[in-house]
């Protein structure tokens, strides 16, 4: 269980640095959600390391998934819904989650949110592409898996200096596109035409199953309600990876890390990945446990910068969000061996769904 003061503090901050500008959808019901006990206080249910918004969020989602002619469901694009948020909205979705109290708080307390947001597959190819390749590739709280077929994306980088830069295989199935910016006194990086992978393996306590029809629906609901070119994107992903499936190893994102490690050869250049999972994890744990490994290995990281980079590269006050600015996401690239930091590095700052990256001198 998780006290309602703190998940009432998480949904008025979501509301306000995350989903403003983003979901005008989200924002609404959050904003409204943190101003009523009652429908926060479902979100309780969830141990506190995942009683954030978003699974409130996906919670109702699926539940709507599964009413498709409810009268909420106009205001679900995802489900076909033209409605924007109106004074209509927060009376419906309440009267529909608190209708079905039992039901949510069984799926906030046995879910954790799972995104997939291959989008994000856009800014981690720049850094992936500084690791000279074939390389081994470990992700971390995978979830399907995604994130491991960057290198079977096709990838459009739009710039101002430059134009249209692309990447990727010529018969991508999964076209993927991103604004790339640069900061002052930056430059482009490279994008190469390809990275290569030799080995994928997907770490985490429980791999979705994309042949699973519950679990897909699940990992459909995570997708932000009003935001179906995501949905879309995913569903195109979710093909991809059945025909390549990675390995999975179930285990937990510290302790089994090094089991993890063991599926990749040791020839090869280890590249643990990460991708907004360390705000479920005990930072230092986890980057002890990568330093630990044994062996030379980069970690690429896609999170906040108080939640991942800040454990190695501290005080870059420049990589924290302003009192109102949004949330943003930094790319990092760090390298581990024998137990010391030998690099580190901040290498963009990103919109946290793969829409842009402005990239750091």
């Amino acid at each position: 269980m998780t006290s309602l003061d703190l998940v009432r503090q998480r949904l008025a901050r979501f509301a306000r640095s995350e989903a403003h500008g983003v979901s005008p959808l989200y924002e609404h019901l959050a904003a409204h959600a943190a101003d009523d006990p009652e429908v926060a206080g479902l979100l309780t249910a969830a141990p506190e390391r995942f009683a954030h918004a978003t699974l409130l969020l996906a919670a109702a989602h699926r539940l709507v998934q599964a009413e498709p002619f409810h009268e909420l469901s106009n205001y679900y694009p995802s489900l076909g819904g033209t409605y924007g948020a109106d004074e209509g909205t927060w009376r419906l979705f309440r009267e529909f989650v608190l209708g079905r109290a039992d039901r949510m708080r069984e799926l906030i307390a046995t879910r954790t949110v799972q995104t997939n947001e291959v989008r994000r597959a856009t800014l981690l190819y720049p850094a992936l592409a500084k690791v000279k390749g074939p390389v081994g590739l470990l992700e971390v709280g995978c979830s399907a898996g995604l994130l491991l077929g960057l290198d079977q994306y096709g990838y459009r980088y739009q710039t101002q200096q430059a134009g249209q830069l692309v990447a990727g295989p010529a018969k991508a199935a999964l076209g993927l596109h991103c604004a790339l910016e640069q900061a002052p006194g930056a430059e482009l990086p490279k994008i190469p035409k390809t990275v290569k992978v030799a080995a994928k393996v997907g770490l985490d306590r429980a791999p979705a199953d994309l042949t699973d029809e519950d679990t897909y629906a699940w990992l459909e609901a995570c997708v932000w309600a009003d935001q179906p070119e995501r949905l879309r994107l995913f569903g195109v992903a979710a093909t991809v990876q059945r025909k390549s499936p990675p390995q999975f190893v179930v285990g937990d994102a510290v302790a089994d890390l090094g089991k993890a490690a063991e599926r990749v050869p040791g020839e090869l250049p280890l590249v643990v990945l990460t991708s907004n999972v360390l705000p479920y994890l005990a930072g230092e744990e986890f980057v002890a446990a990568v330093r630990d490994l044994g062996r030379p290995v980069w970690w690429l990281s896609h999170e906040e910068y108080a939640a991942g980079l800040a454990h190695v590269l501290p005080k870059r006050d420049d990589l924290r969000p302003g009192p109102d600015e949004p949330a943003f996401g930094v790319v990092g690239l760090v390298r581990f061996e024998g137990g010391e930091v030998r690099s580190a590095q901040a290498l963009a700052k990103t919109a946290p769904h793969g829409q842009r990256l402005v990239w750091l001198p």
